[in-house]
């Protein structure tokens, strides 16, 4: 089972400290479109992109062929 960008986001929020509504502030968002976005699971790569940036941490999004194992 694995977890979903969301519950990811919520746990660098709650180990760097940091709000939903600071982030939101930090990334050019409402509180309000934020928290909906979390409660959907609806994140565009670009606004995940962001929110590393903000969160100081890096993000890395690939497809790996399961034939070659290659990461594209």
């Amino acid at each position: 089972m694995s977890i979903s960008f969301g519950e990811k986001i919520k746990i660098i929020l709650k180990r760097k400290n940091i709000t939903i509504g600071e982030l939101a502030e930090k990334s050019g968002q409402t509180r309000q479109n934020l928290s909906n976005k979390f409660s959907r699971d609806n994140f565009s790569e670009k606004e995940i992109r962001e929110f590393a940036n903000v969160l100081d941490c890096e993000f890395d999004f690939y497809f790996t062929t399961k034939d070659t194992n290659e990461r594209i």
